[in-house]
């Protein structure tokens, strides 16, 4: 059997590693030429890390790892803690660590896993068809691939979303934009062992480790859409959005590189339910593009290449049915995190600016308990526990 899989992202990688743990064969075809990944770092929870554990990255992974051992939240205006609390209790509740990682290396280690050389990349898919017998993608360049089933893991711009689903998805704005990127650790902004966020005014900064001696660090600003803000200006705007904010922040911002500090606009898709069409199934991205404000975009990608090739494993009522089962099986649980994300993004960047303040106020009373249960509810909704 032989999976052709369109997208060598996070999701595409996982989705190849996990089919051949299995003896599928598996063809991976890229858009781009050179895979530069999207956004500076990734939270890796518990649930995407044991998926990585799954297709035997372990070890590669708590190499590239960040310690966070500690969660913080601090007033915008002064830096005050308005909570600190220990990330053991969650480690301990659901039986692995988070690690934040830098994009380019998680993405480094997928491609090492698989083979880089294997990957065929400049191929930017333009359609698929298929017959009883297996799917064949067309390529921009007039090159063609056949296989039995299709994984489409060609990210939020997905080509072979409309395909699966009968319609076009649109990209909804989440009304906020996010800045990130790495930093040399500096603990006179923040721990170098711990995840801290400053948050006020519907905006935050936060910073987590990563290997290295790097903080990954983002801020994001309620704006509208379409200004024309590019890397040029970066430190001018951060520095306007953020005047007043406290010292750490001034020193965070007097400290990024703008030439490889990431603007992003954040969008997310409505929640559907088809994730296949016969014998092509969206994975990642293409399936659920979600909001940031959870992080588990890539984790649940990462699951979606696990319960994908377990259930095409254990079942042996041919490719179609077994793709049925694996929608099945995927269908609520990203729509949940993707409606989860979205509810999050909306206290966090002020949507109801009373709401937002009432949150404030909550974080001065949290002892992490609430927080790290609705982690751990989140985690251990993963399909492997």
């Amino acid at each position: 059997m032989k999976a052709i899989v369109i997208g060598g992202g996070i999701g595409g990688m996982c989705a190849a590693l996990a089919l051949e743990k299995f003896g599928y064969q598996t063809e991976v075809y890229e858009a781009v030429k050179t895979l530069r990944p999207v956004g500076a770092a990734i939270s890796v929870w518990p649930n995407g890390v044991k998926c990585l554990n799954f297709l035997g990255l372990k070890t590669e992974l708590q190499a590239l790892g960040g310690n966070m051992a500690f969660m913080a939240y601090h007033d915008f205006q002064h830096g005050q803690p308005l909570t600190r609390f220990s990330m053991a209790p969650l480690v301990e509740n659901v039986g692995e660590r988070p690690y934040p990682v830098a994009r380019a290396d998680l993405q480094a280690m997928l491609l090492n896993q698989y083979g880089t050389q294997r990957v065929n990349f400049g191929k930017r898919v333009s359609h698929v068809e298929q017959d009883a017998a297996g799917v064949t993608a067309w390529f921009d360049d007039g090159s063609e691939a056949r296989g039995d089933f299709l994984i489409a893991a060609d990210g939020t711009h997905s080509v072979i979303r409309s395909y699966v689903t009968g319609q076009q998805a649109e990209r909804r704005y989440a009304g906020y934009v996010n800045w990130n990127g790495l930093v040399t650790i500096d603990e006179s902004i923040a721990p170098a062992d711990q995840w801290t966020t400053f948050v006020g005014e519907g905006k935050r900064v936060s910073l987590m480790p990563v290997s290295g001696n790097r903080f990954y660090f983002f801020f994001d600003v309620p704006l509208a859409k379409g200004l024309a803000e590019d890397r040029s200006s970066v430190k001018a705007d951060l520095t306007r959005y953020f005047s007043g904010w406290a010292a750490p922040v001034q020193k965070l911002i007097a400290a990024i590189n703008p030439d490889t500090t990431n603007r992003i606009e954040i969008h997310d898709i409505d929640p559907f339910s088809q994730l296949v069409k016969g014998r092509v199934a969206l994975l990642g991205d293409a399936g659920h593009s979600t909001t940031p404000d959870i992080g588990q975009g890539g984790c649940a990608a990462m699951e979606d290449a696990v319960v994908l090739a377990l259930t095409l494993q254990s079942h042996s009522l041919g490719i179609e049915d077994a793709l049925q089962r694996y929608e099945a099986r995927r269908a609520d649980r990203v729509r949940d995190l993707v409606l989860k994300a979205r509810k999050r993004c909306e206290v966090t960047h002020g949507k109801a600016p009373a709401i937002t303040q009432a949150w404030y106020e909550e974080l001065k009373q949290e002892t992490g308990e609430r927080i790290l249960n609705g982690m751990c509810e989140t985690i251990l909704g993963g399909p492997l526990g």
